[in-house]
């Protein structure tokens, strides 16, 4: 079966159902809150799938991007992962993945200087300090050979992922940084898609057109997980771990402590089967709890084309929600955090249910964009075949981005259309504060074009804060680390994260939107080591560094 076969199945079985939660839709709630604009700035890198005509299976699935600061300037550099060609004779060195230095908003192409420009078959990729060093480091996972890029805080990287015992071989998607048994280093969760050979890469057909095959016409692939020795080598403990599963079809991962036990759980989307939630024992394994928790199908029972993913607090009741990109006609998924270890689908009742059918969705993540204390969503979208309007009368190639503004907690309105007027085919998506002036900007990789940055250009009225830890007693990097932050009645909380989305890597500090307070009465912050540390009275409008307090004794 094909993707378009797939689609019109689910279109048609489904059709009823849609309707029918339609008409239980909350009415839209005013918008009282300051009207974000964004303003586009296209970047000087080329995106390439490879495309040859023979439609390999991985040529739609794009790249990513990530926003770290890898010269510890404090502002935030780029580096982009690219395609390649699938004919193995006729790699062009053209096309490779790139890194801007950012200066002053001008963004330098040093990957030369830099020497992180590997010329595989890139999609994903994700950052962390491995070796505690105090510089961020960088992985890239990529069809064939995986690359870590060992950052030696000169301005230069070198590729340590055969010595690490990282490099993998096969197709790999998402990557993730976390210390998941919280000894103080950084271990490696990785995305592995399907089982792919380019000498036997399926055709399909849908109404005698040529199109890409659904995962469904290849068998899974499990994903691998990487434990630190500290060493500076990596021991693949993915079977020890209980994270050995060769049915999954994953795409998207991000670690979170959803269960607010303290330690690191993850959370994976996969594409035509059963989403994973892996629940972190605190023993050194883990257990597949998605169906239990009710995060492993869709709302009507059935796996959806998981892409993207995230981990994030849209209510405001500290604890983690989910949401999860799908294919066009599934509704993306929105899973509510219902603290007793179980999620409640909210997709529908929140607003996104519905506005969300028309899209084919990608990179995804909880954001507060016009600093009201409320996160909003943002999502990536794009289809998979160029001639897709030939077969399809409803589907569009490039499409519309979507942004949904958070309605105080309980549903989102999709302000797209007056926030967003091009159409591109998007794919990962990655969130910081580019210019350090307190809000979030957006950058967005596009398929066989060139990224944009949308600058957050919003004239805020609230306030705003951006912290940024650094651990000591834990991973320097503090990933893992948990931030809630009090203002009279009201909490906030978020947790710093490597990889998350599709295929990408957003900023590592922490972004608060406080609304029309002007401080923070109190801000509690748990290490991965169980230590807290705690500021009060914390002054807003600024970013602010915390060190983590050493132990004494």
């Amino acid at each position: 079966m094909n993707f378009l076969a797939l689609r019109h199945l689910t279109f048609l079985t489904c059709f009823g159902w849609y309707l029918s939660l339609a008409y239980i839709q909350p009415a839209k709630a005013d918008i009282s809150q300051p009207q974000v604009r964004f303003e586009f700035q296209a970047l000087p890198f080329q995106h390439t799938d490879g495309a040859s005509g023979e439609k390999y299976f991985l040529e739609p699935l794009g790249s990513g991007v990530a926003l770290f600061d890898y010269d510890n300037d404090n502002d935030l550099d780029l580096y982009f992962v690219n395609g390649n060609s699938l004919q193995s004779s006729d790699t062009d060195n053209s096309y490779r993945n790139r890194l801007f230095r950012n200066d002053d908003m001008n963004f330098v192409d040093i990957t030369d200087l830099a020497g992180v420009g590997d010329t595989g078959y890139g999609l994903g990729c994700c950052v962390g300090d491995y070796n505690n060093d105090g510089f961020l480091d960088l992985y890239v996972a990529n069809f064939g050979a995986n690359v870590l890029y060992q950052n030696r805080g000169d301005g230069t990287f070198i590729d340590v992922a055969r010595q690490a015992k990282v490099d993998g071989n096969q197709l790999s998607s998402s990557c993730a940084f976390a210390d998941y048994d919280n000894d103080g280093d950084l271990d490696l969760y990785t995305v592995n898609y399907v089982q792919f050979d380019l000498e036997e890469n399926p055709k399909c057909t849908y109404q005698d057109v040529s199109t890409y095959c659904t995962p469904e016409a290849l068998p899974g692939q499990s994903d691998s997980f990487f434990r630190n020795n500290g060493d500076g080598t990596f021991s693949d403990i993915t079977q020890a771990a209980g994270l050995f599963a060769p049915t999954g079809k994953g795409l998207g991962v991000v670690w979170g402590d959803y269960d607010n036990d303290g330690d690191p759980d993850i959370f994976v989307a996969n594409d035509t089967t059963p989403n994973f939630l892996y629940q972190n024992n605190g023993k050194g394994t883990f257990q597949n709890i998605a169906l239990f928790a009710g995060v492993a199908l869709s709302m009507e029972g059935r796996p959806y084309s998981g892409m993207g993913t995230n981990f994030g607090d849209f209510d405001n009741d500290g604890d983690l929600d989910i949401v999860v990109t799908n294919f066009q006609d599934q509704t993306n998924s929105l899973y509510q955090n219902e603290q007793n270890a179980f999620f409640n689908e909210v997709s529908f009742s929140t607003g996104i249910g519905e506005k969300s059918l028309p899209y084919l969705a990608w990179g995804v993540d909880f954001v507060d964009l016009n600093n009201d204390g409320w996160q909003d969503l943002f999502v990536a979208n794009g289809h998979l075949d160029h001639n897709i309007s030939d077969i399809d009368p409803i589907g569009t190639y490039a499409q519309r981005n979507q942004v949904f503004m958070n309605q105080n907690g309980r549903t989102f309105i999709d302000q797209s259309k007056t926030m967003l007027d091009q159409k591109q085919v998007s794919r990962g998506s990655a969130f910081g504060d580019l210019d350090n002036d307190g809000d979030i900007d957006i950058v967005v990789s596009n398929l066989n074009d060139h990224p944009v940055i949308l600058w957050n250009v919003t004239e805020h009225t609230s306030n705003w804060f951006i912290l940024k830890l650094i651990g000591t007693s834990d991973n320097h990097s503090a990933i893992g680390t948990r931030v809630k932050i009090k203002i009279d009645q009201q909490i906030q909380v978020r947790e710093v994260k490597s990889g998350s989305g599709y295929l990408s890597q957003s900023d590592l500090r922490l972004h608060f939107g406080l609304g029309q307070a002007k401080q923070i009465d109190q801000l509690e912050i748990r290490w991965p080591n169980g230590t807290n540390q705690q500021l009060d009275r914390v002054p807003g409008n600024q970013i602010l560094t915390v060190k983590q307090e050493k132990l004494s004794g």
